[in-house]
């Protein structure tokens, strides 16, 4: 009979149920264990999907459905050059309803308080052309057609000098650009990024006066607006077969994702936080190891009970991955949480882009089931040396 009450009663409440509320201060120790190791991934891959989204704010900032550039241009950071003539070319298409140039070139920006300089990325606009999606920077362009007048980008470093606050009661605010007077005229939200820790937005006349050694006809993105119900992969396609090779043809999203493919695969940056990751991963299988291991130890003569009385050691994997399986879920729920709250701070601190995503929080969830299933598939050749005839 006890045999058949014990297999009601295992029925009835699952046994890795059982097995870790039996020790509460283990449970809790495990919870906290799993929770830091998802943490850990949480923030690593928060931080790298918020400094890739960064670099590539300014590029999905643009207004233009198709963009021109050379061929070598990898990031803002180290831009280059085509013939402007080639943007106009594309006029000459069926499609294609107007186009603006852009230049760009990285300066240095003087602190008048500290008289430190720091470098900038400036951005060569048509003052008279809605170059960006920013209702801030359109509303604003006027602003800049008089010489030696820029935007200044308020989400950068502070270092720069500029007070947001006192800027809005003032309206004041001058410096020098590539040792040249320039005066603010209005402020703009984008953020530092790993191409440039601040930006200012001026006119394509200003620019030409800001790098002397520049010549006009040099530009290095080129803007394509196409008329409305126009096919842009069509025209893209037919763009990129008759233009010279010294220009792509990109979708604006594909230019950003140019500037995210070299910092996740041209620099070290992405294997770092690939490392964060998977050092998280290893803590919470040492972790959930470790619980899963002491449990099985304490509880060898039960096993081998169960053992004794036709339990399998397959049904013994079951309960093990099930106690994994209820770990994963009581240490995600808190990790999440808490990197949301930290999400949060991160964003207001820095100014990045940071949030939770629906994939992220996913991918980690994924990673939690895994990490504690090895864990218990590797507990288990513990388990498999209960023998029967040791208890009796």
């Amino acid at each position: 009979m006890l045999p058949k009450k014990l297999s009601q009663t295992l029925k009835k409440t699952p046994l890795a149920w059982r097995q870790l509320m039996k020790e509460k201060t283990r449970l809790a120790i495990a919870v906290a264990g799993i929770a830091f190791a998802d943490i850990l991934m949480l923030i690593q891959m928060g931080f790298e999907g918020a400094l890739y989204d960064a670099s590539i704010q300014p590029h999905r900032n643009l207004e233009a459905d198709l963009v021109l550039i050379e061929p070598r241009m990898q990031t803002l950071f180290s831009v280059k050059s085509f013939p402007r003539e080639r943007l106009y070319q594309t006029l000459a298409y069926d499609g294609v309803e107007s186009v603006t140039p852009v230049y760009i070139s990285t300066g240095q920006w003087r602190n008048p308080e500290t008289t430190l300089e720091r470098a900038i990325l400036v951005w060569g606009v048509d003052p008279t052309k809605a170059t960006f999606k920013m209702p801030e920077v359109n509303q604003k362009l006027s602003s800049i057609k008089p010489l030696n007048s820029v935007l200044f980008d308020i989400a950068g470093r502070p270092d720069y000098g500029v007070d947001g606050e006192k800027f809005k009661k003032t309206n004041i605010f001058e410096t020098e650009l590539n040792s040249k007077s320039v005066n603010v005229t209005g402020l703009f939200v984008n953020g530092a990024s790993f191409a440039a820790d601040g930006n200012v937005i001026t006119s394509d006349s200003t620019f030409m006066q800001l790098f002397p050694s520049r010549k006009p006809e040099q530009i290095e993105v080129g803007l394509i607006k196409l008329k409305p119900g126009a096919d842009v992969e069509k025209v893209q396609k037919q763009l990129a077969v008759n233009l010279p090779q010294d220009v792509n043809v990109l979708t604006r999203e594909g230019f950003a994702q140019v500037e995210k493919k070299y910092w996740a695969d041209g620099t070290a940056i992405g294997f770092i936080f690939g490392l964060g990751v998977g050092v998280g991963f290893i803590v919470g299988i040492v972790i959930v190891y470790q619980i899963l291991y002491s449990d099985v130890s304490e509880h060898l003569p039960e096993y081998a009970t169960l053992k004794a009385m036709g339990y399998t050691d397959r049904y013994l994997l079951g309960v093990l991955l099930q106690e994994a399986l209820l770990l994963a879920i009581l240490g995600y729920i808190p990790s999440f949480l808490a990197a949301i709250a930290l999400y949060n701070l991160a964003a207001g601190a820095t100014m990045l882009p940071i949030a939770m995503t629906l994939e992220r929080a996913v991918n980690v969830l994924i990673l939690t089931v895994v990490m504690c299933s090895v864990s218990g598939a590797i507990a288990m050749r513990k388990l498999q040396s209960a023998d029967p005839a040791d208890i009796f």
